[in-house]
């Protein structure tokens, strides 16, 4: 039986971290960042995890 191929999209996307909480990037960050308040722009500057349904499936896409 062949190995199965990680999804690369996934792998650009997400890290897992050494307690085994994955990472994520967060949305609206690439530009034009004028129109948003420094509220949210701080906001998204902190650590995101994702939420435990989904990390399952994403450590599944990356192994």
């Amino acid at each position: 039986m062949p190995k199965m191929k990680s999804v690369k999209g996934a792998v650009k996307r997400f890290k897992v971290k050494k307690n085994g909480t994955v990472k994520r990037g967060t949305a609206f960050r690439s530009h034009i960042l004028t129109k948003q308040d420094s509220q949210t722009r701080r906001g998204q500057n902190s650590p995101k995890t994702v939420a435990k349904v989904d990390a399952k499936n994403i450590k599944a896409m990356i192994s």
